[in-house]
């Protein structure tokens, strides 16, 4: 009778485990078949339409019958049609919310692309900018991602709500106006490396750590090795160049900043910013996109890619887990 028991048990598991495998392939077979359908994908919203209908809402519920916003935009487009023009100067309103990585570079590139593709010589760009810096590769890119715009005659104006310091600060002076609130933070023109080193644990423990390079220079720290005073000054040597090709491309751009004096690694709030030249303007994004709403077509863009196939294959595990009644929760 054990027997029996203990040979049901393992059915029942062997049978559990064929049916996920089963459901396994059949979610990856289905996220195939998906593929052809899931594109890259450019989405426009005209944001004018948008603050039109608040408009509409609000002297509907006020019953106020006055000519609002909707009517003066509406003869600003037919003045524009009579003079030749045809239509309003757009500006293109994209959004860069940065990490550690600068991983929305990628879909920044494609966004400016596409602004490039169709934009004339009066129109515009907004970039509302949010980040506290990172990887000098990826701020750099971005950066000179910004700098296309410029290349080609299109004005860019960043706008920094909370944060842009350090690489957020590179790529932001690239812009031919930064506006600030007045209470976000600027600045932090310095950079910074540090790394852990656990070569005495490793040692007290009796643990070889071996590292062979070829070339001088082709490590100078290391996490688990025996760090050198020499390998310690070129660390220091490197951090000294990208600082001072940082400080280069702020003079490139904002050649009035006194860079002795803000080109320490601090900081500073939006007003102080301001003083020090670090930025054109105070003010928020909204106040931009309210002042900008009557004589422009505000047109917001987000570019959104393909799903790649690491995001499909999670995506499968969390419908697995969620079938099996193994998902975490969420609010």
């Amino acid at each position: 009778m054990e027997f029996i028991q203990d040979y049901a048990l393992f059915l029942a598991r062997v049978v559990t485990l064929v049916v996920a495998i089963g459901v396994v392939i059949s979610l990856i077979g289905a996220a195939g078949k998906r593929r052809g359908r899931q594109r890259e994908q450019l989405e426009v919203e005209p944001l004018n339409r948008r603050y039109e209908a608040m408009t509409r809402r609000i002297e509907q519920g006020t019953g106020k019958e006055r000519p609002g916003l909707v009517k003066r935009l509406k003869a600003r487009r037919q003045k524009k049609s009579k003079s030749g023009e045809g239509r309003l100067p757009r500006l293109f309103v994209l959004d860069f919310e940065g990490d550690l990585r600068a991983s929305a570079t990628e879909t920044l590139r494609e966004e400016i692309s596409a602004v490039l593709a169709s934009a004339r010589s009066d129109d515009e760009v907004l970039l509302r900018l949010e980040s506290p810096g990172g990887m000098v590769p990826g701020y750099g890119l971005a950066a000179s991602q910004l700098a296309r715009l410029r290349e080609k005659g299109i004005r860019l104006t960043v706008s920094v709500d909370r944060v842009a310091a350090s690489g957020g600060y590179l790529m932001a002076c690239v812009a031919d106006r930064i506006v600030a609130a007045p209470f976000a933070v600027i600045g932090s023109i310095g950079v910074v490396g540090q790394l852990p080193n656990f070569n005495r644990l490793l040692k007290r423990h009796d643990i070889d750590f071996e590292l062979h390079t070829a070339g001088e220079n082709k490590r100078d720290l290391t996490v688990f090795g025996h760090n050198t005073d020499e390998g310690r000054a070129k660390f220091r040597e490197s951090l000294q160049e990208v600082h001072d090709l940082f400080k280069e491309h702020i003079a490139r751009h904002r050649p009035r900043v006194d860079l002795d004096r803000v080109a320490t690694g601090e900081h500073w709030m939006g007003e102080k910013a301001l003083e020090l030249g670090l930025v054109d303007d105070l003010g928020t994004s909204d106040d931009l996109l309210l002042e900008r709403r009557e004589r422009m077509e505000l047109v917001k863009l987000d570019y959104q890619p393909a799903p790649s196939l690491k995001r499909r294959l999670s995506v499968v595990v969390e419908s697995l887990l969620a079938r099996l009644g193994l998902a975490p929760s969420r609010v």
